[in-house]
Parts: C-alpha cells; sequence; structure tokens
C-alpha cells in the first residue's frame, strides 16, 4: 500500500535549492531554535574533534559550530547542493574561507551533498552529530537515527530538533476537505524517543516547545513557507496548478482560527539529545546487556 506523506526527495531538494537564496530573511523560527540548541551545547561538557552539521541548510549553524569548536573539524551536510553553496558563502564572508573547502582536502571544513538517511561517513567517525529542523524531511526515520548512531564515536552526542504534530496545524485543518495530503507528517514526541532507543542511544531527553508565528492573512503562511523552501513534498499531494477556488476555500477555513486580527500559524518543536554509549560486551544471545530508558520533559512556556 503506498504511503500518501512519503517525501517525494527529488521535489524536496529541489524546493530547497530554489530557496537558498531566500532562506536566511524568512527562517525567523529556524534561527530561534538554532540559538536555544547552541544555549544546551552550553551545559554538555564536550570538546568534539569532528562534528556533523546534519541538514546544514545555509550553514548558519555550522559557522556557529566552528566558532564555538575551534579545534574540530566541521562536516557540513545537505540534500540540496544550492544550500551547500550557500553555506560556502557565509562561511567564506565571515573569515572562514580557507577552511571550506572539500572533506577529504584535509581542512577543517567539508561540504557533502548527501541524503541524511544514508550518510556517507566512516563508522565512529565523529564526536558531535548537530541536526535543526532536518529529520522531519527523512521517510525513515529510524534509518537516519542508526545512520547518526553508526557515525558517532562511542560517548558521542547526538543533538537534533524536529517538529512534532501540532506543527501548522491550523492549515492542516483548513486543507482537510481538499482529498488531497496539504502537510507532512510530523512524529510525536514519544515515538521519536522509541525511535533513539531502538537505534542504540542511551537514554534520550525530549522536550517540546511551541511557537505561534501570527500573519495578516494565507498567503503571507504560504509566502514564508516557500521562502525557506518547506514545500509540500508528500506524494499525496494535489498535482498540477489549482484554481482561485481551491485558494478561496483554504482562506475561508483559516478564518476561523483569526484572533485579535492575526492569523496564527502553530510551530510544535521536539527538542532531543542522546548519547551514543560504550559499546557493551555482548551476552549469549548475541544482544547487548543492559535497559535504556527514555525521559520527557514538557516545556510549558
Amino acid at each position: 500500500m503506498n504511503d500518501i506523506y512519503h517525501i517525494d526527495k527529488a521535489r524536496a531538494r529541489a524546493s530547497f535549492g530554489r530557496a537558498a537564496d531566500s532562506y536566511d530573511a524568512a527562517a525567523i523560527l529556524q534561527k530561534q531554535v538554532r540559538d536555544e540548541m547552541l544555549g544546551r551545547l552550553d551545559l554538555v561538557k564536550l570538546e568534539p574533534q569532528v562534528v556533523l552539521d546534519a541538514g546544514c541548510g545555509t550553514g548558519m549553524a555550522s559557522l556557529a559550530l566552528q566558532k564555538k569548536y575551534p579545534k574540530a573539524q566541521v562536516v557540513s551536510l545537505d540534500f540540496a547542493l544550492p544550500m551547500l553553496q550557500k553555506t560556502r558563502k557565509v562561511c567564506a564572508s565571515m573569515g572562514f574561507v580557507n577552511q571550506v573547502k572539500n572533506l577529504f582536502s584535509g581542512e577543517k571544513q567539508g561540504l557533502i551533498c548527501a541524503d541524511i538517511e544514508a550518510l556517507p561517513l566512516a563508522t565512529a567517525s565523529v564526536n558531535l552529530v548537530w541536526s535543526n529542523l532536518a529529520i522531519q524531511w527523512c521517510n525513515d526515520l529510524d534509518a537516519a537515527l542508526q545512520e547518526f548512531h553508526r557515525v558517532l564515536q562511542p560517548e558521542g552526542l547526538l543533538m537534533f530538533s524536529t517538529f512534532g504534530p501540532d506543527t501548522l496545524k491550523e492549515l492542516r485543518v483548513a486543507t482537510a476537505q481538499q482529498n488531497t495530503t496539504s502537510i507532512s507528517r510530523f512524529i510525536d514526541m514519544h515515538d521519536i524517543g522509541d525511535a533513539l532507543v531502538r537505534a542504540g542511544f542511551s537514554a534520550p531527553v525530549l522536550d517540546v516547545e511551541r511557537f505561534t508565528l501570527t500573519y495578516d492573512d494565507v498567503k503571507r503562511v504560504m509566502r514564508d513557507l516557500k521562502s525557506i523552501g518547506a514545500h509540500n513534498a508528500t506524494d499525496g499531494r494535489a498535482r498540477g496548478l489549482q484554481g482561485r477556488g481551491f485558494l478561496q476555500k483554504i482562506e475561508e477555513n483559516y478564518e476561523r482560527f483569526r484572533r485579535d486580527g492575526k492569523l496564527p500559524a502553530t510551530f510544535e518543536v521536539v527538542y532531543g539529545h542522546a548519547w551514543r554509549g560504550k559499546d557493551k560486551p555482548k551476552n549469549n544471545s548475541g544482544l547487548e546487556d543492559g535497559v535504556s530508558t527514555v525521559t520527557f520533559k514538557p516545556r510549558n512556556r
């Protein structure tokens, strides 16, 4: 049975590629989440030699991570080549021009065009995997987390953020009667925690924060999404051009959410971090001894 929420990676890649130049101006939420994640790193004792920025976008996090860990090699990875080209320009403009070289040249910064679900990196080659609002574009969360676990060295850290099910809930309701998918399927925090344990991570910690952006009209909501490349890339999306009646119906349905003259757009952000533990001895059944636990920390803001 076909999954209507399956991500068309070619469409997603093309959308993000087209958005490379407009991304930073519109990515207000992404910047806020990035700053929160960087603040959390301040609480972690870590001196990584190799850092992977998985889903680097325009490279702003890569730049911040290079500044935070000046002795580290930062590897910037994205599946959209124009995003990597933008990353090169961003780092060069900030004084890292001599470091922005191919990964295999031996310089501090590497640029890799690849998919998170199949990382072209050696096993146990990274000390810190960082991923800001990227894994929601994966079709197989288990595969992505297993790849993160594989490339991390023992006692390495995974820190990530992604979107939860309440993201764009207003737009989801407004388009519910269109008989097509309009928004990706976002995964619940508890299911992400279970996937982390399946991947082999030790004692994951996850929490949720909700943001509400406000707009004058639905067109501005969609314009912002387009500016960051967040087009609908699900297999169940509407095909071909949609008429004025299609957008008018969405606008009418969205109006029920208007408060104080503004239309809200909710984003549920799931933060998580987990350690790749030391390799454990196997028991007679070939399984690792011990049990991993998951901690969930709801945030009230």
